[in-house]
């Protein structure tokens, strides 16, 4: 099937592709050809291609994928190559995600919705960083 990586800076990849792991908002969900027809939205996390017999890893941060039986195209908030993910990188993501909690609680001091979701988002940031062993910054709740 054909898998496609968007971020707003470039294209990260396309190629053929016999599997795609993608950190959907609602859980983890892996993609194979024939897949019935979805939208998902993404949670930060890592995204895994297994292609001619490799794996290629992209951290994203958010965004969405659309799925149908020829292929998945990820359309991502943001990208990175995994190989190409620095402690600078994860970093700044993590003061991204940081910035994004300090807005809610300002905004909607009231609703626990937006913070609860904010709070959520950088757990995820502190997962991936774990997950490809680059340190994080604990967040300031």
């Amino acid at each position: 099937m054909q898998f496609d990586l968007v971020s707003p800076e470039r294209e990260l990849a396309s190629m053929e592709a016999a599997a795609v792991q993608i950190p959907g908002a609602d859980g983890d969900m892996t993609v194979m050809a024939d897949h019935a027809p979805t939208i998902t939205t993404l949670r930060p996390g890592l995204l895994r291609v297994e292609a001619s017999g490799s794996t290629h890893e992209y951290v994203v941060t958010g965004g969405f994928a659309e799925i149908n039986a020829q292929g998945v195209s990820v359309l991502a908030e943001r990208a990175v190559a995994r190989g190409d993910m620095t402690q600078d990188e994860m970093d700044a993501m993590c003061d991204e995600a940081q910035d994004v909690y300090n807005r809610a609680k300002q905004a909607a001091a009231n609703e626990p919705g937006p913070v609860d979701d904010a709070v959520k988002l950088m757990a995820d940031m502190v997962a991936v960083g774990s997950e490809i062993g680059l340190n994080t910054k604990q967040p300031s709740l």
